[in-house]
């Protein structure tokens, strides 16, 4: 352990369970890296994903945004191209696009599509798929209104899904913002989890939450 990951780690209790205002007010004292590092916070659900009932999966807009630039990929028909490209996708195209990414083009972090383009789009499930990226109606990326979806992502929309543990991860934004924009950041992301609880789950649903800092030490949130 470095002498830094040793000395943030020397006023932390083990077993305590702190605020999201204590979390807040620790992560921009911990996080001292020579780089901005990313707010990251684990919640650890009671359910089974394998069971179509017990799948957590939504989207939650961060008032204050992710502090991160995402690059944006949108599968739209000739005419809405211009569209695309003006509410701020990084790469717009149809066909040509899918064969690009076929031909190992990886260089993005969200895909949207319009409904006219999920025929051509449906041919990549085997590139997306694996990486989370295959636009679903139900999160919104396949949409007639290409311009809000665009919009919403580059504003700080955030993507969350169980992992087969039950484990919900994200980043909800940089050691940079204020007290007041992470703990916001933070109450926003726990909150929609809380709200996309499947039918399925019983009794406990979120069983702990913890948030750190990129190199940061992990804090137990009181939930």
């Amino acid at each position: 352990m470095s002498k830094r990951m040793k000395k943030n780690k020397q006023d932390m209790q083990s077993n305590h369970m702190y605020s999201i205002v204590e979390c807040s007010k620790i992560l921009k004292e911990k996080a001292n890296a020579k780089f901005d590092e990313t707010i990251e916070i684990s919640m650890n659900l009671d359910v089974d994903p394998k069971h179509a009932d017990q799948i957590v999966r939504g989207t939650v807009n961060l008032p204050h945004g992710t502090g991160k630039k995402l690059k944006i990929v949108a599968f739209v028909k000739e005419e809405r191209i211009k569209e695309a490209t003006d509410a701020g996708a990084d790469l717009v195209g149809s066909s040509d696009l899918a064969s690009k990414i076929e031909g190992g083009f990886t260089d993005f972090d969200r895909v949207v599509a319009t409904p006219d383009m999920m025929a051509v789009v449906g041919k990549l499930g085997k590139v997306l798929g694996p990486r989370g990226l295959m636009p679903n109606p139900k999160l919104g990326t396949v949409t007639n209104d290409i311009t809000k979806i665009i919009k919403d992502i580059k504003a700080g929309q955030v993507e969350f899904r169980a992992e087969k543990a039950g484990i919900v991860h994200a980043g909800v934004g940089k050691a940079s913002f204020n007290l007041n924009q992470i703990e916001e950041n933070i109450k926003h992301f726990i909150d929609a989890v809380v709200k996309a609880k499947p039918s399925g789950a019983k009794g406990t649903y979120v069983k702990n939450i913890y948030v750190s800092s990129s190199m940061g030490p992990s804090m137990k949130i009181a939930n």
